[in-house]
């Protein structure tokens, strides 16, 4: 990882815990690339967790706009919160209470730890779930439980006795970033290459097994847009939901709703 890994990143340079849980989070399902400047702007508009905490949700929500998964940003401020009011502003040291935080799950809590800390815990983000199924040819859905439970005892069981748990844990995050890709894995680059399972086989492209996929649900609504001297009315949404909380046109179940609503009352001004 020191002469091979990625190096570049911004929040790499520090370990201060509200950084590093600033960038694990955001980097929830979401390409790094994506991920810089949103970043950057929240380290300039939010430097530590007591301004994150003390802000409006809204302001959150407003900076977040663009990034998706907006229960992250939720999620974010509630933690800021809690980090306060429960911790005196500093982020618990240990993965098991960081991990019962708003927002921060197992692997996130394990890789603030092992940044921070240097705390020798198993992370279990998406590339790492795929270098595991390859080398190990582990078949299976890996958001399945049956197979996340099986991941997790792996990586858990390869954790080495002493080492450098920050290169160790970012080198396997850097291996399925850019050597153990999604598409077009770059093998014979790869330093696993003559114990990978998969590559043995000849079936890299086998694993990790599809997702299963799902119904997509669909739903029909319709939109008011009223205008006033150059004024549009819009409304908050419920905190809930993809878009939850943001502000947007109010939306109605059928256009009956919604004649009704834009038809004045006779008492109306």
């Amino acid at each position: 990882q020191q002469r091979h890994g990625r190096h570049h990143l911004p929040w790499q340079a520090s370990r201060d815990p509200y950084r590093v849980w600033l960038a694990e989070v955001m980097l929830q399902q979401t390409q790094v690339a994506a991920v810089i400047p949103y970043y950057q702007r929240f380290c300039g508009r939010f430097p530590d967790v007591a301004s994150l905490a003390a802000a409006p949700l809204i302001d959150v929500l407003s900076l977040w706009a663009g990034l998706g998964y907006y229960a992250r940003a939720r999620n974010l401020h509630a933690c800021a919160r809690q980090v306060m009011e429960r911790f005196a502003g500093r982020f618990p040291a240990d993965a098991a209470t960081l991990s019962r935080l708003p927002g921060i799950g197992r692997s996130t809590a394990a890789a603030i730890a092992a940044f921070c800390t240097g705390a020798r815990e198993p992370i279990l983000d998406g590339n790492v779930k795929r270098v595991l199924a390859r080398h190990f040819a582990i078949a299976g859905d890996v958001a399945s439980a049956g197979t996340e439970r099986l991941l997790w005892e792996t990586a858990e069981s390869l954790l080495p006795a002493s080492a450098n748990m920050p290169a160790y844990t970012q080198g396997l995050m850097d291996l399925g970033a850019t050597v153990c890709t999604r598409s077009a894995p770059r093998c014979a680059a790869c330093p696993l290459v003559r114990t990978c399972a998969a590559r043995a086989s000849g079936r890299v492209d086998a694993y990790p097994s599809p997702r299963a996929r799902r119904a997509v649900p669909s739903r029909r609504a319709w939109a008011l847009l009223a205008l006033h001297d150059g004024h549009v009315l819009l409304q908050r949404r419920a905190p809930a939901g993809v878009w939850g909380g943001l502000y947007a046109l109010p939306q109605f179940d059928s256009a009956a709703a919604l004649r009704r609503a834009a038809t004045p009352s006779p008492t109306s001004r």
